[in-house]
């Protein structure tokens, strides 16, 4: 998917750090680097202090709501290169969210897994239907009943 985290909209910063400022809460930032912050974590509802190190940053992690993987598997293996990239740092796409929740979610769509808070799955799901028909991805039998569910209770 090209380069990690670049500058797509000519702001100096990078994708992750522009991610991270609109996220956060009470973020302290050097240049584009945020150093610190409070992340209301939509995944979990919990409360998630993030202070950058190569430890602590793992606690806040970005996810790409529609997973790489996923979108590999659903046609972005088509895609020029330059597609790829602009998916990869789809501001559409990223949430800052608690990192373990991140790392089970691993490369999950809609019909393996769900935030845990039950509130969030309305948008959550509607971020994931939004993104494949912008990209043009499908989706698996499985993964469209798991969709139609949640939204039906939206």
């Amino acid at each position: 998917f090209g380069t990690p985290w670049l500058d797509t909209n000519d702001n100096s910063c990078d994708t992750r750090n522009d991610i991270l400022r609109r996220d956060l809460r009470n973020k302290v930032v050097d240049d584009c680097v945020v150093l610190s912050g409070v992340l209301d974590d939509p995944y979990s509802g919990r409360t998630i202090a993030f202070t950058r190190g190569p430890v602590s940053s793992l606690d806040v992690q970005i996810d790409h709501v529609v997973a790489l993987a996923n979108a590999w598997q659903t046609g972005a293996a088509y895609w020029s290169p330059a597609t790829r990239e602009r998916f990869a740092n789809d501001r559409r796409n990223l949430l800052a969210v608690d990192g373990p929740l991140n790392m089970q979610k691993g490369s999950g769509d809609a019909a393996t897994w769900l935030p845990p808070k039950k509130s969030f799955r309305c948008t959550y799901v509607t971020i994931q239907v939004l993104t494949k028909h912008r990209y043009g991805l499908w989706v698996t039998a499985a993964e469209k009943a798991a969709m139609q569910r949640i939204l039906a209770s939206c």
